[in-house]
């Protein structure tokens, strides 16, 4: 309400003094008294209703917006920078620290899968997500962990590569769900356990329609692996860093079985991925008395982690503490950001959030 002395005039009214001595308003146009002070009052007392129930429903409107979208799973959470701070504990200038559910909700995963140097980065990071840290992750960050997820395999289904690494990667999902559901009412997942379930049947469609994948053969009949000389076919083996990727090619031809079961290719692979010490370690000698580097390499993956290499990574800046992918612009005052960046593997993406 208008304290004491606040002129209630309208537009197009002004004060006319009374014979009582009262102050009335008076229409400009009409000449008429308009109202008396405890008229303007009422007056003011229904605007102000009106303008309560004007908040009250922009209120009601927003909450009903939001609580939309929080229950539409495939909701996307965008933000304009594709960058974020990193920081261990509080300092003067940034309270708090950064967890792994906002770093994973800021950086631009959903672009990334797109491209072919980052998709194997993104897959990894998500298998590492899956076994140990599913529970660290915000509600809007499992969503956004399982829209990703989905736009992963659809991207396989529809090019029909890199099925065997999604296969394992759900396996792997649905493995690490399977065991913390068990130990609901603990408060080990974030989130309705119903929902949970849901994301859990979801899951194994995803894999039968995996399974269902036949491979269509190109239509292109020009020039095929096969036609190419014999050390070309060795030269594009040498650079393949799986080893069953190998095996699969090896059965594709007779002629290229020969090929795939090449010492000298296998030792290369074990020498690519594991150190001289690991690899006297887990020495296996074949029938002929020579060393089996087929059968050592599939020994020492299971002994130990193979190297990992990706096409592009993201990086953390040690000057501005800032976590990006490759080439992408932050608000850094070094004099050379390049030179303050650090390659981040997938594992140490996630040791920076294990404080």
């Amino acid at each position: 309400m208008p304290f004491l002395g606040q002129d209630w005039r309208s537009p197009g009214q002004s004060w006319v003094k009374t014979a009582d001595g009262w102050k009335r308003f008076v229409d400009e146009k009409s000449g008429s008294f308009v109202s008396d002070l405890s008229s303007y009052c009422n007056k003011d007392v229904y605007n102000k209703e009106n303008l309560f129930n004007s908040l009250n429903y922009d209120v009601a409107a927003k909450k009903r917006k939001k609580d939309m979208l929080n229950s539409k799973t495939k909701t996307q959470y965008f933000h304009q920078e594709k960058w974020i701070y990193v920081h261990k504990g509080s300092t003067k200038e940034r309270h708090g620290y950064c967890t792994l559910g906002e770093a994973f909700n800021r950086l631009d995963f959903s672009t990334a899968i797109l491209d072919s140097r980052r998709f194997n980065y993104v897959v990894r990071l998500l298998e590492l997500i899956a076994k140990s840290q599913l529970t660290s992750l915000s509600g809007i960050a499992q969503k956004n962990f399982m829209n990703i997820l989905e736009k992963v395999v659809l991207k396989v289904l529809e090019d029909q590569q890199n099925i065997r690494l999604i296969r394992e990667l759900l396996q792997t999902l649905y493995t690490s769900l399977c065991t913390l559901v068990q130990r609901v009412g603990k408060s080990v997942l974030v989130g309705n356990i119903n929902m949970w379930v849901y994301r859990m049947e979801t899951i194994l469609h995803w894999q039968q329609q995996l399974n269902n994948v036949q491979i269509t053969r190109p239509a292109f009949k020009g020039l095929t692996f096969t036609d190419l000389p014999l050390c070309l076919q060795l030269n594009i083996m040498q650079r393949l860093s799986d080893g069953r990727d190998l095996v699969s090619l090896g059965q594709v031809a007779p002629d290229l079985h020969v090929l795939s079961e090449d010492r000298l290719l296998w030792k290369k692979l074990c020498q690519y991925h594991f150190s001289e010490r690991q690899i006297r370690k887990r020495l296996i000698l074949s029938d002929k008395g020579q060393l089996d580097w087929k059968k050592m390499y599939f020994k020492l993956v299971r002994c130990y982690p193979r190297k990992e290499q990706y096409g592009d990574t993201l990086q953390l800046c040690r000057h501005c503490h800032i976590l990006s992918w490759k080439g992408t612009d932050h608000p850094c005052t070094a004099n050379n950001p390049e030179s303050c960046s650090v390659s981040l593997s997938p594992q140490d993406f996630i040791n920076l959030f294990k404080f």
